[in-house]
């Protein structure tokens, strides 16, 4: 006998294979919750990874019950400001000044490197516009 001995087989098999995987997302995704929310305290902590470790199906579930409100508020309180330091990351590695960059386009297009038009789109980025 085979493995998958007809087409809904492979089917029961990808549907179960996803459903192993979400559920792996959850819980990994329980665990940074834990971790990253500052109200519990060490204890508590501890007795929701304990439960986790061995009841989890039950304890995810009861989490999510529970605690699913919170967990949304602290992911959207974390976000701006992964997305504030991204963008002044972005920033400093990007351009060291507008007037430089414009300086080196003009000159590579002054070499004949890039054409008029690469240089007004270059000249626009350095300061900012959008195309």
């Amino acid at each position: 006998m085979t493995f998958f001995s007809g087409v809904w087989d492979v089917f029961w098999f990808c549907f179960w294979a996803f459903a192993y995987v979400a559920y792996l997302f959850v819980l990994v995704y329980i665990i940074i919750d834990v971790f990253r929310d500052h109200s519990l305290n060490g204890w508590l902590k501890a007795v929701w990874l304990l439960f986790l470790v061995f009841v989890p199906f039950l304890t995810a579930l009861v989490y999510l019950i529970a605690r699913g409100k919170g967990m949304a508020e602290r992911a959207e309180r974390r976000r701006p400001e992964i997305v504030e330091y991204s963008e002044q990351e972005v920033r400093s590695v990007s351009f060291a000044s507008p007037s430089d960059e414009i300086a080196k386009a003009k000159a590579l297009r002054d070499q004949g490197v890039i054409s008029d038009g690469e240089y007004e789109a270059l000249k626009r980025k350095a300061l900012g516009e959008k195309f």
